[in-house]
């Protein structure tokens, strides 16, 4: 069974991909944005391992929740679930862009990394101009767009690990409003399959899925160059680098 790490599991999506795979019999680890919603979450998942609590709109929660993380021990999968869509530029900007950056470059590496990316990436614009300009002109599309370059540049310098993105498509959550027209089954199906999947289909790297079918990214995610300035950038923000691969870990997959 795989040990699995959960951002924003108190409730849509990431509770819901919580509950399916510890009902699957895996290791889950919820995160939840402070105590109360971490104990409402372990509630929802009564048979979660463990719950790490932060808000990830604050840079020093963001790193707990990465120290927290490690002290229960390596994961075989994390999935940056955790998303805000109607807040204020700079929320969007730390919750969405930064925070998916940190805890991707100070959680012990997993085999598997999966992020929730969005279909509005598409209408996306990197704008790495306004990443020190107190971030008032990234939108939600920008943010995802981000994901989207976090995910390839991961997929592109850690060949150790399966990194790839999801679009859990207009879902029924409090995020999606209750309007939505999108399957809610399918809208968490796609990260717990490439959570766990053995399948040779999941066990890929550097991918956009929708419904567990690859689809087309905008193309700005896979300019190398605007993915460097974008680790770079956020390096500068955060204080923290992007870990490179080891020689040691290349030997190690290439066995």
């Amino acid at each position: 069974m795989a040990r699995i790490l959960i951002t924003g599991a108190a409730d849509g999506l990431g509770q819901l991909a919580a509950k399916s795979l510890a009902d699957q019999g895996h290791q889950v680890v919820l995160h939840a944005r402070n105590a109360e919603r971490g104990r409402y979450a372990k509630q929802k998942v009564p048979n979660a391992e463990h719950v790490v609590t932060g808000d990830l709109s604050v840079i020093n929660e963001i790193k707990n929740v990465a120290y927290e993380a490690n002290a229960l021990g390596r994961f075989d999968a994390v999935i940056h679930n955790a998303g805000v869509y109607q807040a204020p530029p700079k929320e969007i900007f730390v919750v969405n862009t930064i925070a998916p950056y940190m805890l991707t470059c100070l959680i012990q590496k997993p085999k598997r990394l999966i992020y929730l990316s969005s279909g509005m990436h598409l209408q996306g614009r990197a704008n790495l101009e306004n990443f020190k300009q107190d971030s008032g002109g990234i939108s939600y599309s920008d943010s995802k767009l981000h994901v989207m370059m976090l995910c390839l540049a991961v997929a592109r310098q850690w060949s150790d690990v399966y990194a790839n993105a999801v679009d859990p498509g207009w879902v029924p959550t409090k995020m999606g409003g209750r309007g939505a027209p999108d399957d809610l089954q399918k809208g968490y199906e796609t990260q717990t399959w490439l959570a766990v999947s053995n399948d040779s289909s999941a066990q890929v790297s550097g991918r956009y899925f929708h419904h567990r079918i690859e689809r087309r990214f905008n193309p700005q995610a896979s300019d190398i160059i605007l993915q460097e300035r974008f680790l770079s950038l956020c390096g500068d923000i955060t204080g923290i680098s992007f870990p490179q691969q080891l020689p040691s870990e290349q030997a190690a997959k290439n066995d």
